[in-house]
């Protein structure tokens, strides 16, 4: 299934934000919702409004770090291969990783990730835009988010409340 980008999609936030070593396990059921949204593949791009993109982006910005993970790695997969997007969105998901990682006292492996995902928006960074518009990588301001996570990793140590918002990098 294919939902058009304008398609209005309600869909809840998990009961309780799963923590490894904390959670017994995560609300599977609530994200089983936005994942079922989440077509086989999309067809030349992925739209910016897509509702399951939307949400798990929505996700790490709420502080839900694993469920957005879960979410953008849904849409990683029907990504198409070798797409602008499925840059961006490996980004989007490392953020959400080291975000995890913060809220688990990982500081290192933190930096690690939001280094990971630095790499991934400057190589975005050198791939032409080819498409029509309306892909997640077409307007999104991943020179912000860039300069987002090279100011972090400036610090000179991390801690929990250095976690990136996402949807921070917008201008």
């Amino acid at each position: 299934m294919n939902i058009p980008p304008s398609a209005t999609v309600n869909l809840a936030l998990p009961r309780w934000a799963y923590v490894p070593g904390v959670e017994a396990e995560a609300d599977h059921e609530t994200l089983a919702t936005a994942k079922a949204l989440v077509p086989a593949r999309f067809n030349g791009f992925v739209p910016a409004r897509h509702p399951a993109l939307r949400y798990g982006l929505g996700l790490n910005d709420a502080g839900f770090f694993w469920e957005s993970h879960e979410i953008l790695e849904a849409v990683w997969a029907a990504a198409p291969q070798g797409g602008r997007e499925r840059i961006l969105l490996r980004a989007c998901i490392q953020i959400a990783n080291a975000n995890l990682k913060l809220r688990m006292g990982r500081f290192h492996a933190a930096s690690r990730l939001f280094g990971e995902a630095l790499a991934e928006l400057d190589e975005l960074g050198v791939r032409k835009a080819a498409g029509a518009g309306g892909g997640f990588a077409d307007a999104f301001p991943t020179a912000a988010l860039a300069g987002l996570l090279r100011t972090k990793r400036a610090l000179p140590a991390l801690s929990e409340a250095d976690w990136v918002a996402i949807a921070g990098a917008r201008t």
